[in-house]
């Protein structure tokens, strides 16, 4: 609906989400304990931190966390913990971005929708190192100021107050029978 008459209209200036996008990764480490490991017991990523930053078209997310090896060795008879904090860079490409968006407003922000965590754990094949591969997801947002244009009553409130904003008024059971639900295609 395209509506001109500025008389009836308005162009609200405000900030909303003028850009989004998601990254999943899997990433592999090789952590090299002090003693030749024999078999892995149990592996950790903790301590997780990050920010983002805005990044050409995209946000990077820059972050760190610590990976704990709990391993055995000397043939399964001694136990010991390796630790070590990787860094990491991840450039999310906006899938969506509003052209319209005023550029020196950007504020960016990124969310871990999967933290980073161990999905599987090995003794390298020479055997002196675990090798670590790491999942991790992350939903980012680009917040920024635009445009958007309302259509304006010329009559002002008062007629639509007492129409549809009458909150004190009691609703019947008849005023909804004519609407159809919404069903998504792969439930009808």
């Amino acid at each position: 609906m395209a509506i001109r008459d500025k008389n009836h209209s308005r162009e609200i200036i405000t900030k909303a989400i003028c850009g989004k996008g998601r990254k999943f990764s899997v990433v592999t480490h090789t952590v090299t304990p002090p003693h030749n490991p024999t078999s892995i017991l149990g592996a950790w990523i903790i301590n997780h931190q990050y920010e983002a930053v805005r990044a050409g078209d995209g946000i990077e997310v820059i972050g760190t966390y610590d990976i704990n090896i709990w391993y055995s060795y000397n043939n399964n008879s001694q136990t010991d913990v390796a630790k070590e904090t990787v860094s990491y860079a991840d450039l999310v490409s906006l899938a969506y971005v509003d052209p319209h968006h005023r550029a020196a407003t950007v504020e960016v922000s990124a969310e871990a929708t999967q933290e980073p965590s161990c999905v599987e754990a090995t003794v390298s094949s020479n055997g002196t190192s675990v090798i670590i591969r790491v999942e991790r997801e992350f939903l980012v947002e680009m917040i920024a100021e635009t445009k958007v244009w309302v259509v304006v009553n010329p009559n002002g409130a008062s007629e639509l107050e007492d129409k549809y904003l009458d909150f004190n008024s009691t609703s019947s059971s008849d005023d909804y029978e004519d609407l159809e639900p919404y069903l998504p295609d792969d439930e009808t």
